[in-house]
């Protein structure tokens, strides 16, 4: 089986990007089948197209199509799809023409089936896990990224995107709640982060520092009022680093017992929490990027088996599959 896969969303520095690298990644390592990667979605000579991201859904796959949904937030409001711009309303039409989706929780798949009228059958739920670069580091490498990026001997840790404000995930209010520690906030920035009262901003880093900084951070804060699964507290556990969390439905199915939760209208309390928690964290999950591949090949050999897909072989041949 040949699967043209959209590689552009590798080029995301959001959980999006990450998710299609590790993915890229382990899908090609599995050897189960060809993977082509493209950077124009026009899927050619091919039996699966996918689309790890909403940007790449296709109104007219000429292959049967595989899109993953990371979250339907933007759409949790009653009329929300009408409201949006017809760029996006097309990208869901899309999604709506999918042969398979793959969602990482459930609470993202009842989103689908109940927003966009979606048959559960069509629906995969497929966890996301942390990148092997994301392990315990040793004392030497915490001291190097302590220095290089003017870290704090103990702090609080918030990772993810700042170029915007992100309403769910209600960066400035953490800023604002009561803390004795000192809070880093590691992620690609723009001007309204350099804003923020009391705060130390990396900017985006590279993988290895990140594993260092998650591990030289008293705790993880994750102050979401929204998610459709919770990555960067997959990554801080995977280098034994304590997760606080807001108890919202898909990070309680993401980590279960394994962090803290707490309700998520009290931040103070979330900090407190943090500032109290003690090592060791609990131990990560199992489920690894290979377990995610292999159950993703599954979907595709499932789509396309699948009659509703239309298959196309006529195409560009100098796509070379990858194995």
């Amino acid at each position: 089986m040949n699967v043209a896969f959209d590689s552009r969303a590798g080029k995301d520095s959001r959980g999006v990007g990450r998710y299609a690298r590790s993915l890229l990644s382990a899908l090609i390592a599995s050897g189960r089948g060809g993977v082509i990667e493209t950077h124009s979605p026009q899927p050619t000579r091919v039996d699966v197209y996918h689309s790890p991201w909403l940007e790449g859904a296709l109104l007219h796959s000429p292959v049967p199509m595989v899109v993953t949904v990371h979250d339907l937030i933007a759409l949790r409001t009653p009329g929300a799809l009408m409201r949006r711009g017809l760029r996006t309303r097309l990208r869901y039409m899309a999604t709506q023409r999918a042969v398979r989706l793959i969602v990482p929780t459930a609470v993202v798949a009842d989103d689908l089936m109940r927003a966009l009228q979606l048959p559960s059958e069509r629906i995969h739920v497929i966890p996301e896990a942390a990148d092997p670069v994301f392990s315990p580091r040793p004392p030497v490498e915490l001291e190097a990224v302590r220095k290089r990026y003017r870290l704090p001997e103990q702090y609080l840790l918030w990772v993810g995107g700042l170029k915007t404000p992100d309403p769910h995930k209600r960066i400035a209010q953490l800023t604002r709640a009561k803390r004795s520690l000192p809070l880093v906030l590691v992620g690609p920035s723009g001007p309204w982060a350099h804003k923020l009262p009391d705060v130390t901003l990396t900017g985006e880093v590279p993988d290895d520092d990140l594993a260092a900084i998650y591990t030289a951070a008293h705790a993880l804060v994750f102050p979401s009022s929204d998610e459709g699964f919770g990555l960067t507290p997959i990554e801080a556990l995977a280098c034994g680093t304590p997760v606080v969390a807001c108890d919202v439905p898909a990070v309680r199915e993401a980590l279960g017992e394994r962090a803290e939760l707490l309700p998520a209208n009290d931040l103070d309390a979330l900090v407190r929490a943090a500032e109290a928690a003690t090592r060791p964290a609990p131990a990560p999950q199992r489920w690894s990027w290979d377990d995610a591949a292999d159950a993703t090949w599954s979907v595709f050999e499932s789509a396309a088996s699948d009659p509703a897909g239309r298959i196309c072989h006529a195409g560009v041949p100098e796509l070379q599959a990858r194995r």
